[in-house]
């Protein structure tokens, strides 16, 4: 299997890294598998970087302090760094609402990519409340509501947008064909 990589002005290639980032339920961790899986099938290695299976292990009782924040996004950015520079495409499935955070990420790589799922935050919290969750806390909105959490992207948090390079809306296309959109994006580069 090859990897998709870019070539920069001295002709060499360098592998990337696409962030893939939104609200919490915004179909994220779906969309990322999706473009995995057509970017593999089309003879591309990528590795997944999950955030929520990797807090896990760095904080396995997580609080979403905004300290603790720093701390899990600067982990994540670094992880991405090594995959990178280890010659291995990554994407990165994580909310990151403060644009800190996935520019810190695009400091520390060589080539990245921002794809933002825009999704409104009533669908976001609709489809959140009947996702099997996987790795991520359960009902995060409800919590955020019933003030049982302060610390909720989009409703306690802001949610900062950016300038992403590609942007697809969940809300408006399927999960396959905002995948397409990026996978498509991605080749092309």
């Amino acid at each position: 299997m090859k990897n998709l990589t870019t070539k920069t002005s001295t002709g060499i290639c360098e592998p990337w890294a696409l962030w893939i980032t939104g609200l919490p339920g915004s179909g994220k961790s779906t969309i990322a598998r999706k473009v995995r899986d057509k970017l593999l099938n089309r003879g591309i290695s990528c590795k997944i970087l999950e955030l929520d299976e990797i807090r896990r292990f760095i904080t396995p009782d997580p609080r979403y302090t905004e300290e603790e924040r720093d701390i899990v996004y600067n982990s994540l950015a670094y992880m991405a760094k090594l995959t990178v520079e280890d010659g291995k495409n990554v994407i990165i499935d994580a909310t990151a609402n403060r644009m800190r955070y996935r520019e810190k990420a695009r400091d520390a790589l060589i080539n990245f990519i921002e794809a933002y799922v825009k999704c409104p935050i009533e669908i976001c919290m609709e489809r959140e409340g009947k996702r099997d969750a996987r790795y991520s806390p359960p009902e995060i909105y409800k919590k955020g509501l019933d003030g049982e959490s302060n610390t909720v992207p989009g409703i306690n948090v802001p949610y900062e947008e950016s300038n992403p390079e590609i942007i697809v809306d969940s809300s408006k296309d399927s999960a396959e064909k905002c995948s397409d959109i990026i996978a498509e994006k991605m080749i092309g580069r």
